[in-house]
């Protein structure tokens, strides 16, 4: 009788591990800027709770989590479509190139303090004495000021109002956060989801919106490429949209 128990319990223990092993092997590993990522992950949850095929999305700098991409990425996304050809040039062979498809965009607008103290309402109000701008000058933002700036002839008057610029997003927050002298930060209108209780989003007129892409692909990892090939369909699909919608996005 104890033998049979102790079949029974081994049987048991090499099921729980074979259970184990799939369901590491099943999961499908995306990796991006932060940008996108509460969208991403927001919608690699629906896709598990319909599918149940797991995803398991990294996000941030990229210097965070390439390490760990080199290893087991299925899929990589950019914050922008140059953040995505920039890693594609860099790590030519991580990535397949012919799978690399668009996904949504996301409009650029001003970000100021809750309740908008300093009556910030246009671009112009940038150019006002006193006002400190946080500037990124990165991670998606590259040159984004300046593009908006340069149509209103503004470049130098807005220029001589950034106090500081950060190399990524996550320092730009955590500037943000810390130092209450920062007034205005011309960025995506889709941050302030994240951010509801410490920005105001300001609008720009149409004529000077700017807007970026969100470009996804494939990469050379053979391991579930199929399932990979899934997520990516869920979020081209209306449902993926609606989700990247409530998050800012187009």
């Amino acid at each position: 009788m104890k033998s049979l128990f102790k079949k029974v319990a081994l049987s048991v223990t090499l099921l729980t591990a074979s259970i184990t092993v799939n369901a590491q092997t099943d999961t499908i590993y995306v990796y991006g800027p932060g940008g996108p990522l509460s969208a991403m992950k927001a919608c690699a949850t629906q896709f598990t709770a319909t599918t149940k095929i797991p995803v398991k999305v990294i996000g941030g700098p990229e210097s965070k989590w390439l390490s760990s991409a080199e290893k087991n990425a299925n899929i990589i996304y950019g914050g922008a479509e140059y953040m995505l050809t920039q890693f594609t040039q860099n790590y030519p062979d991580m990535v397949n190139k012919a799978s690399r498809t668009a996904l949504y965009q996301r409009r650029v607008a001003i970000l100021v303090r809750p309740g908008n103290p300093k009556k910030i309402t246009s671009l112009k109000d940038l150019t006002r004495e006193g006002i400190k701008i946080l500037d990124v000058n990165g991670a998606g933002q590259l040159g984004l000021w300046e593009d908006i700036a340069g149509k209103e002839n503004l470049i130098g008057s807005i220029q001589k109002n950034i106090v500081q610029s950060f190399t990524n997003t996550a320092l730009g927050i955590e500037a943000w956060k810390a130092d209450s002298g920062f007034d205005a930060w011309i960025t995506y209108a889709s941050w302030h989801k994240n951010l509801k209780d410490i920005t105001t989003v300001v609008e720009l007129p149409v004529s000077l919106r700017l807007y970026r892409g969100t470009p996804i692909v494939l990469t050379k990892n053979k391991k579930n490429t199929v399932n990979a090939q899934k997520f990516v369909a869920f979020l081209k699909s209306t449902a993926g949209h609606r989700i990247f919608q409530q998050w800012g996005w187009e």
